[in-house]
């Protein structure tokens, strides 16, 4: 196309979406309007529209364009992305809710009658509780990095084994630290900026955040002071030999000591993959259960959980395999069996609701508690890990269970919900720290029910923000970030 073919396709689209009978159609074709090299009014209007729209969430700008036709097609295990992505928005509600509140008692402590509300009560508390959520991203961590190699492995395919293998070991630190280095970088402008600066008195308040004041990343008083800790602070956050709780955590965003953790387990976990690789398959499930076993009791259920994932993604290849072998499709699902898998997945759901303090002194896990063991560090993960394994195991079996995380929303939230783990501490500090005093300044906060009212209104009005952050965050760095590694290998890689 021509210079002048574009300029006058340009003030063709242009004019149709000024003019007072424009539809969204005009608008599509003035966004998807070729550039001109001419530079003039309407390529001013143009780059701005595109600039607006490039701010737009991902959702909104489908429906502008056109894009939103049919569902996405769904995969075998993308219910474990809605899983995922349901997870990392309870961890955001966990983090928003504990400053607040005391969220880690659970329902009937005490004789007061003070934890007796219904958001205390098991299943319930799981909206709000984080530790749990963990658990989970763990086991389906496991899970997702497993499940191609072992269908490599049964197949004997060990020469795409090979490279899968080193492409996951070459990868992942990448996936993992790239986007982090990326968000923390970004506190680290915000903060030079002065909006974390501009929240500081409140993130300190303890009269209106009542419990748990987080910490807030501190401003040093030169850029260059500023930047050289940023660098060692990296420096520390990508050190994973420390086996030390938390370890690698930074003050920059101290939600993200998940990140080490899941660095370090992913090794260990293609490590053990490597080693049973050639065993037959009930075999690797026998060697890979002991090696659970052992690392539980050696108190890493970190690594505990990352070994579950990858049994279950056996047990889901035997499956497969027996039912493709019988000529079956479908997973079928008698009145006896629904029963089954949905009373597996209600017990799991309560054990995951294991309080994070004091459960030995609540009703209903007064005689739980006596069963975990005394070498166990931190006591309030064990049912809880126990439980999401469980509850895993039960959706993976019951394709009525799969479909809640299968809609489209929670499928959305499943794509972003890396890009959601990572923006939802700035989000909170920067946006969460400036909405709630405003609105308690509407609601009042004296009494019990003014603050909680509150808490909830600003709740709703901070959760747009962190969808559209996270939503900006994986287009601009979390999916480059993954082409990005892809790339740099293919130009590591020996040609064949």
């Amino acid at each position: 196309m021509s210079i002048l073919d574009e300029k006058r396709a340009l003030e063709s689209a242009s004019e149709r979406y000024d003019s007072p009978h424009s539809t969204s159609s005009s608008l599509r074709e003035l966004l998807l309007a070729p550039q001109g090299a001419v530079l003039s009014l309407s390529s001013i209007r143009l780059f701005t529209y595109r600039a607006c729209f490039a701010l737009l969430p991902s959702f909104i700008q489908k429906r502008i364009t056109g894009e939103i036709t049919k569902p996405e097609r769904l995969h075998p295990s993308s219910h474990l992305d809605g899983i995922r992505g349901l997870a990392a928005f309870f961890v955001f509600l966990c983090h928003l809710s504990y400053n607040c509140f005391i969220i880690t008692y659970g329902f009937g402590l005490g004789d007061e009658g003070d934890n007796y509300h219904l958001l205390q009560l098991p299943i319930i508390r799981l909206f709000y509780s984080g530790p749990p959520m963990v658990s989970l991203f763990f086991v389906i961590s496991g899970y997702a990095l497993s499940l191609k190699p072992l269908k490599q492995m049964r197949a004997h395919q060990w020469d795409g084994l090979m490279q899968t293998m080193s492409s996951s070991i070459f990868r992942r630190g990448l996936r993992l630290y790239l986007p982090t280095t990326i968000s923390t970088l970004l506190i680290l402008l915000m903060i030079r900026g002065g909006l974390y600066e501009a929240t500081r008195p409140f993130a300190q308040n303890h009269e209106m955040l009542r419990n748990v004041l987080e910490l807030h990343p501190s401003r040093y008083l030169s850029f260059s002071e500023q930047f050289q800790d940023w660098i060692w602070t990296i420096h520390n956050f990508i050190f994973v030999w420390s086996w030390d709780v938390y370890a690698g955590s930074t003050f920059y965003d101290v939600h993200l000591w998940t990140i080490p953790t899941e660095f370090r387990s992913s090794m260990f976990l293609f490590a053990c993959l490597v080693g049973c690789a050639r065993c037959k398959s009930y075999l690797r499930v026998a060697i890979l259960s002991g090696l659970a076993y052992f690392v539980f009791r050696n108190d890493r259920w970190e690594l505990f959980l990352f070994l579950s994932g990858a049994i279950l993604a056996e047990l889901d290849l035997i499956r497969t395999t027996r039912m493709l072998a019988r000529g079956e499709k479908e997973i079928h699902m008698t009145p006896l069996k629904r029963s089954f898998w949905l009373t597996v997945a209600i017990v799991a759901l309560y054990l995951m609701s294991q309080p994070d303090e004091f459960a030995e002194e609540t009703p209903g896990w007064i005689y739980l508690t006596q069963w975990i063991p005394l070498w166990f560090s931190t006591p309030y993960r064990y049912w809880q890990s126990l439980g999401s394994v469980l509850f895993l195991w039960a959706v993976n079996n019951a394709p009525f269970l799969q479909q809640p995380f299968n809609s489209g929303p929670i499928q959305y939230l499943g794509k972003v919900s890396y890009a959601l783990y990572v923006m939802h501490g700035p989000v909170i500090h920067i946006i969460g720290y400036t909405i709630e005093p405003m609105v308690w300044s509407f609601t009042g906060s004296d009494t019990e029910l003014e603050y909680k009212v509150g808490f909830m209104l600003s709740t709703v009005l901070i959760v747009p923000f962190l969808l559209w952050a996270a939503d900006l965050f994986w287009r601009a760095f979390d999916i480059p970030s993954v082409k990005f590694a892809k790339w740099l290998e293919s130009q590591f890689i020996v040609e064949e």
